[in-house]
């Protein structure tokens, strides 16, 4: 749930949702195994949390509130002190003005459909429990659970000593969390916009902006100092991009391919697999080819590619956008882990991300959006050719991936090829057929 907090997503909507969710959630447990909750820095934050405090406490559940902290803390936390399902407030990477509402079962994993669906359909309903006395909800702080995060973030961890890392935390959630522990880890750090300060999370910084990022390691680099490393998290911290020892950009697809390489390297990727999604570029899949690792694609979104990692029995999976999941060390994305895990493979390769990363040649790649209601326009014979047509041009030397948005009027169209110039036309001729095509339709 996420929307403009105070407008779509108000204090009394947060009360009700969690009431509804404390009730569906916590049903089949103790009523003293409390539900975790925490939040990023957003401004609006505090105003949600007690009017979520309110909700659950209200059906008669208690509360543990942890305090600002990544949203895979919050599932860590759950796990660890079998808690009866957690809470995180955080609009992720969105504008300061939105907020949301994210829930994790008692497993540490995001809820189903289902469960979501019957949560929604107790937003109103006027039976749930309303006890009084002694049979109201009691909540509390716990900050000092966060050691809980820490553990698991140092169980797996390399000596980083040597390293110098530049840490942007986007005004978010990591603002504390990510430089203590890769100091703790012998890193020598520098941090950018990682102060608590809810009125700038997300501003030109952090994951959605690396300039910044790059522009202090190069400093760094133009100073004479080596073995410069950056990384940058969203506001919640669920995922992480990179800058390399050459100030380069990387994406969620580099940090794939390096960490798979290195699971596969020590017999700890079952099925030689990871899962992608349809977004991830035919480098990384042809990067790992070469190692023997298959890529299986999902739909767009980390909560697919986490569906068909569990399907498969497998371990790794991830999105461009550095939402990476290990199961092997949490439930859900971890931008903290993945960075920890990253900089650890680097160590033990006694090479450098930036060597280790240019394995994989990314594949020019456009993305077109044509602006429609009529997402039956795909459906059309001519359209059909079209896009057979275009494939066909490709002759298996890129991708093409056409699709209707699941949350905007939008038909996207995803072209990668060899040549830029070649996959702008492409796509482009393309998006102008489906929109000649879309207009018809309407009439």
């Amino acid at each position: 749930m996420r929307g403009v907090a105070n407008a779509d997503l108000r204090p009394e909507l947060a009360f009700a949702v969690g009431r509804a969710g404390a009730s569906v959630l916590a049903r089949t447990s103790d009523r003293h195994r409390p539900i975790v909750l925490g939040r990023d820095t957003r401004l609006s934050g505090t105003m949600l949390e007690a009017a979520m405090v309110a909700g659950i406490t209200s059906v008669g559940r208690d509360v543990v509130s942890i305090g600002i902290v990544p949203t895979p803390s919050v599932a860590t936390v759950t796990v660890k002190t079998q808690a009866a399902a957690g809470v995180m407030i955080s609009a992720s990477h969105n504008p300061i003005a939105d907020n949301g509402i994210k829930f994790f079962g008692a497993d540490g994993f995001k809820l189903s459909d289902a469960i979501e669906d019957e949560i929604e359909s107790l937003l109103d309903a006027a039976e749930l429990p309303r006890p009084t006395g002694t049979g109201i909800g009691v909540a509390r702080q716990a900050l000092n659970l966060a050691e809980l995060y820490y553990d698991e973030l140092y169980a797996r961890a390399a000596d980083l000593s040597g390293l110098t890392v530049v840490v942007d935390a986007a005004y978010g959630a990591a603002f504390a969390i990510a430089p203590h522990a890769l100091r703790k880890l012998g890193a020598a750090v520098h941090e950018i916009n990682c102060t608590n300060d809810g009125a700038r999370i997300n501003v030109a910084c952090g994951a959605t902006d690396l300039a910044p990022l790059r522009r202090r390691v190069s400093e760094l680099l133009a100073r004479g100092e080596r073995r410069v490393l950056g990384v940058a998290f969203d506001g919640d911290a669920d995922r992480a991009l990179f800058v390399d020892e050459s100030g380069a950009s990387l994406t969620g697809d580099h940090a794939m391919f390096v960490l798979a390489r290195a699971m596969h390297d020590r017999g700890e990727l079952p099925g030689d697999a990871v899962v992608g999604t349809v977004m991830s570029n035919i480098g990384l899949e042809r990067a790992l080819a070469t190692h023997g690792i298959r890529l299986l694609r999902a739909p767009v979104g980390d909560r697919y590619v986490l569906e068909q990692m569990r399907a498969e029995g497998l371990l790794f999976g991830g999105e461009q956008s550095g939402h990476i999941i290990d199961l092997r060390n949490n439930t859900t994305g971890d931008g903290p882990m993945t960075a920890i895990a990253l900089f650890s493979a680097v160590v033990r390769s006694a090479s450098t991300l930036h060597d280790l990363a240019s394995e994989l040649v990314v594949y020019p790649q456009i993305l077109v959006n044509v602006r429609t209601d009529r997402k039956d326009v795909l459906q059309l014979p001519e359209i059909l050719e079209a896009v057979s047509r275009a494939e066909a041009s490709l002759a298996g030397n890129g991708r093409l991936l056409v699709r209707a948005s699941g949350t905007e009027p939008l038909i996207r169209i995803m072209v990668e090829g060899l040549e830029q110039t070649g996959v702008e036309r492409l796509a482009k001729d393309l998006a102008a057929r489906i929109e000649r095509a879309a207009a018809a339709l309407t009439g």
